[in-house]
C-alpha cells in the first residue's frame, strides 16, 4: 500500500515530479502517482483530497505550474500534510506565479512549499515526515543523508590531490 501520494496538474509536470518518485523509491517508500488537475478535473481533485487518507496515504506531494492551485486545494480538502512543488511551466512567469500561489496560503490551510522544481526535496521531506513515526523509514533517511555526506567528502578529497 502506498504511503505517499504524488499528484500533478498535468502530464507536462512529470519530468519535474519524477525526482520525488525516484528519491522515494530509493528510500524504499511506496508511492501512488496520478494526474489531478484543480481546473480541468475538480471533481477528481476533491475526491482525491477527501479520500487519500482512507486509502492509507500519509503525505501528499502536489506539483503544479502556472496558477498552481492544486496543492492549496488539496490541502483545503484533506487532513493530511501537503507538500507543494511549484513547477516552472510553459505558461509560467519564471515560476514566480507558481511559487506564490503555493506559498501564500491563508491561515488554517498550510502547504509546505519547496523550491521551484524542487520535487526531490519534497520527496525527502515526505520521507522525513513518515520517519517521525516509522523507524525503518527514519533509518533509510539517515542512511541516505550519510550517503550525501560521503559524496561531499569524496568530492572534497578529489580537489585536494
Amino acid at each position: 500500500m502506498a504511503a505517499i501520494g504524488i499528484i500533478m496538474g498535468s502530464e507536462s509536470d512529470l519530468p519535474v515530479m519524477q525526482a520525488a518518485i525516484d528519491v522515494l523509491k530509493e528510500l524504499k517508500i511506496e508511492v501512488e502517482v496520478d494526474i489531478v488537475s484543480a481546473h480541468r478535473t475538480p471533481e477528481k481533485m476533491m475526491d482525491y483530497g477527501q479520500n487519500a487518507h482512507s486509502r492509507g496515504i500519509q503525505v501528499i506531494i502536489a506539483g503544479a505550474g502556472g496558477a498552481a492551485h492544486l496543492p492549496g486545494m488539496i490541502a483545503s480538502t484533506s487532513p493530511l500534510p501537503v507538500i507543494g512543488v511549484p513547477v516552472k511551466s510553459s505558461n509560467s512567469i519564471d515560476g514566480w506565479d507558481s511559487i506564490l500561489s503555493i506559498l501564500q496560503m491563508p491561515g488554517g490551510v498550510p502547504v509546505a512549499t519547496v523550491a521551484l522544481n524542487g520535487a526531490k526535496n519534497a520527496g525527502i521531506l515526505a520521507a522525513q515526515i513518515l520517519g517521525s513515526s516509522d523507524k525503518t523509514v527514519q533509518d533509510n533517511v539517515i542512511a541516505y543523508k550519510e550517503m550525501l555526506k560521503k559524496k561531499v567528502i569524496e568530492s572534497s578529497k578529489k580537489l585536494n590531490l
